[in-house]
């Protein structure tokens, strides 16, 4: 965000640079953090897709890289005695996981040779990458991201969090398409396939703590504030409802209601919701606050049947 960038540019003594690492060492190095997740490869792969158009992308294991590439000349007539011409770029690296980092480095000009003819090559290539980062922000599903974000922290309405992110992101330009609905490949999602049998009560514990890798996606439950992803979920009759939760993860088919969950989570993630139908109980706790888990522990070691697990954030 180029607002917030201004009070955020540092010099670097060492002029070796190494991709992929950070702090990274140049000459000059911008860098933010934006308090936002970003770990789904689908989510990565939008952003690195929906920006071709308009700069040069690349990714690498959970990183993205963004170069924007311009010309100086020395003089207009390419046909002029003493024409000189070079080739610049700048490149910003976005750094995903629990949180993000967008970081990025000028170069000295040296970098490209020995054009020490070219005026403002700092201020130029200081302002393309913070053009980036603009426009990055702006278009991608970081936008919406960080709408929610300004949303909650600020505690506005979402129209006054879009106009609060495009005073932030002044630079931004404007690229259609960039943001493509993440969409999971329709065969990495559990099917209903037809008939189901259902078991006579709940299934025996504990919860299978390698479950993701084991049981596919099936269709999320949207709780009025948070989307809640499901495995192993079959059709809408309860009858065989699957592990829900990404990180607070419970096995409904486990699951027998007990209600020690709900009352031992100190920040009350869980609430009662009606599940008729499923022969383990016809109630659930629901994680409808799964992101304010603070990983303590305390619903997964009440429960009677061993039916969670708590995946801490790294």
């Amino acid at each position: 965000m180029s607002l917030l960038l201004k009070d955020r540019v540092w010099s670097m003594e060492a002029s070796t640079a190494k991709r992929g690492v950070y702090p990274l060492h140049g000459f000059k190095l911008g860098l933010y953090r934006l308090p936002i997740k970003l770990e789904d490869p689908v989510e990565l792969k939008s952003i690195h897709d929906g920006l071709k158009k308009a700069f040069e992308m690349d990714m690498y294991a959970d990183r993205i890289y963004a170069t924007y590439r311009w010309k100086e000349q020395n003089m207009d007539d390419p046909d002029a005695k003493g024409y000189e011409q070079v080739n610049l770029s700048v490149t910003v690296e976005i750094v995903t996981g629990e949180v993000v980092d967008i970081i990025y480095q000028v170069f000295p000009i040296e970098k490209f040779g020995d054009p020490n003819w070219v005026k403002d090559y700092r201020k130029k290539a200081d302002h393309f990458a913070k053009m980036v980062i603009d426009t990055i922000l702006r278009n991608t599903i970081l936008a919406d991201k960080m709408i929610s974000h300004l949303a909650k922290s600020e505690k506005i309405p979402e129209l006054a969090a879009i106009q609060r992110l495009e005073e932030l992101t002044p630079l931004a330009k404007i690229v259609l398409g960039a943001k493509p609905k993440p969409v999971e490949a329709q065969d990495d999602i559990e099917e209903d396939d037809g008939e189901i049998e259902i078991p006579d009560g709940a299934k025996p514990g504990p919860i299978d703590v390698d479950y993701k890798s084991k049981i596919k996606p099936s269709a999320v439950y949207e709780a009025p504030e948070h989307t809640i992803k499901t495995w192993g979920r079959k059709g809408t009759s309860n009858g065989i409802m699957g592990v829900w939760g990404e990180f607070v993860s419970v096995d409904y088919d486990i699951c027998i209601a007990d209600g020690g969950c709900l009352e031992a989570c100190p920040v009350g993630v869980y609430e009662w919701f009606d599940t008729p139908g499923n022969p383990g109980s016809e109630q659930k706790p629901l994680m409808s606050k799964e992101p304010d888990c603070i990983f303590c522990l305390a619903c997964e070691n009440v429960c009677p049947p061993q039916a969670i697990k708590i995946y801490e954030a790294k």
